[in-house]
């Protein structure tokens, strides 16, 4: 049975933020508030108290079932592979949880303050997020559960090992440059220009992962 940590017990304060945050400012809240918002920044939804806080629960959830799998990961591992990384893992776990959390007070500060553009946080935070995972992807050991996770990747660990260190590379550079751009442009354009960065940011390591192993698969048949 795995003890509970230092990290555990920060990750556990982090996690209680949005609900702490939302005992205090939920009597404030009016009958209906906002539940989506458009690809403009403005709400096209509104629902009742009662579905925001159903909402809210979702939003608690994934923080602390993303964080539980992944402390307790080596335990559903078959290969027993996750160990040799596991101090990567939970410092993905914590940072998962501080920037779910983020988002979700964001979520609710907006709420609060209808006239409050929720994009211009949301995007910066997600922006942040990818420079997070840019950061640590390099020491991502080969596994099933996380990483760039293709045939090509987990058939070889060279080319795992290629195709993450140009994914951190990119994730880092283009997550700094998505929180920085996403403060300055409009809801619109930054909504279609985020979309499109992340697409790409995604597309070019997987693309990456079939090129070597074609390079290295016509290598060995010379």
């Amino acid at each position: 049975m795995k003890k509970f940590t230092y990290l555990d017990g920060a990750a556990l304060v982090v996690w209680l933020l949005p609900a702490v945050y939302l005992f205090f400012i939920y009597s404030s809240l009016p009958a209906l508030v906002p539940m989506h918002y458009g690809i403009n920044g403005k709400v096209d939804r509104f629902g009742s108290k009662s579905e925001f806080l159903f909402f809210q629960w979702i939003m608690m959830g994934a923080p602390a079932l993303v964080y539980l799998l992944l402390k307790f990961l080596p335990f559903f591992d078959p290969k027993k592979q996750v160990k040799y990384g596991e101090s990567t893992f939970q410092k993905l776990a914590f940072g998962l949880v501080i920037f779910l959390t983020a988002l979700n007070i964001v979520i609710i500060f907006a709420t609060v303050h209808r006239g409050f553009q929720v994009g211009k946080l949301l995007f910066p935070i997600i922006g942040l997020l990818f420079a997070f995972m840019g950061n640590i992807m390099n020491s991502i050991k080969p596994n099933y559960y996380a990483g760039i996770r293709t045939p090509w990747t987990l058939e070889s660990e060279d080319n795992w090992r290629a195709t993450h260190r140009l994914a951190g590379k990119i994730w880092f550079t283009g997550g700094i440059i998505l929180t920085l751009l996403m403060l300055f442009l409009p809801p619109k354009a930054g909504t279609i220009f985020f979309t499109s960065c992340v697409l790409i940011m995604a597309l070019i390591p997987v693309v990456y992962s079939f090129v070597y192993f074609k390079k290295h698969q016509t290598d060995q048949n010379l």
